[in-house]
């Protein structure tokens, strides 16, 4: 019960993705975040990977923010000094969060939660993949939302993008398209002149093949370092800090 009552204070954990929903102007929180992955993983899991067990995924999305009641949400596109402190604050956090449980019940969740962060079985990147799709569906309703308030540009959206294909081809087909669609609707910067896999306004896909090869590569680069398991030193997919701008979309 003592668990049962720390979890409830995700609820009070807000993320910089700015809900666009009729009525709603506000931030949301990083419980509505899981409930909403968790959701999808009902209407989605079809998408996933052979063998892939969906009650797994399922348990992993609902608890993989849970370290954020201590270490706050970052911004996805944090530079790697950031990712490194809140590698260490999430890991302190879960140390924390799961002992509250009895020994059994804790040593089970924490298991999840470090398989969700290795990504390394095709449970946790499918639940990888639920997890960055669920924010740029929103970017997409907001009208640009962080994309526009942090000047994200399509090259640095397809580098998460990669991410999803990694756990979804399927998915990550569609998350290709809705790049395609946000820099055709003026909400999504086109990738500097010369990058090579992003879509430009004019329409179309510039070197598609070779874009998508090198995001595989970034995939298989040791990232560990990287709490989101992206290469932090790939200078290609790094902003500047933004005052304000700790928490994930």
């Amino acid at each position: 019960m003592r668990f049962v009552a720390e979890i409830g204070k995700l609820k009070g954990v807000l993320r910089q993705t700015v809900l666009a929903d009729e009525g709603l102007n506000r931030s949301e929180n990083s419980a509505e975040h899981s409930w909403h992955l968790a959701t999808m993983l009902l209407v989605l899991g079809e998408h996933a990977p052979p063998g892939t067990d969906l009650a797994r995924v399922a348990a992993m999305v609902l608890i993989h923010d849970l370290v954020e009641i201590d270490a706050g949400d970052l911004f996805v596109y944090a530079d790697a000094e950031a990712q490194a402190r809140q590698d260490a604050a999430e890991r302190a956090a879960a140390d924390r969060i799961f002992a509250i449980l009895p020994a059994d019940q804790g040593e089970e969740l924490r298991q999840l939660w470090d398989e969700f962060t290795a990504r390394q079985t095709s449970d946790a990147r499918f639940a990888r993949a639920l997890d960055r799709l669920q924010p740029m569906l929103e970017n997409l309703k907001a009208g640009g939302g962080t994309w526009q308030r942090h000047g994200i540009t399509a090259d640095q959206v397809l580098a998460k993008v990669a991410l999803i294909e990694d756990g979804s081809p399927q998915l990550g087909a569609v998350a290709r398209d809705l790049v395609n669609q946000a820099v055709e609707a003026g909400i999504l910067q086109p990738a500097p002149s010369g990058a090579a896999g992003v879509p430009s306004r004019a329409g179309g896909w510039a070197g598609r093949g070779a874009g998508i090869s090198g995001e595989e590569d970034q995939l298989h680069r040791g990232d560990q370092a990287d709490h989101d398991n992206d290469d932090p030193q790939d200078q290609r997919w790094q902003t500047p800090a933004h005052p304000g701008s700790d928490e994930s979309t």
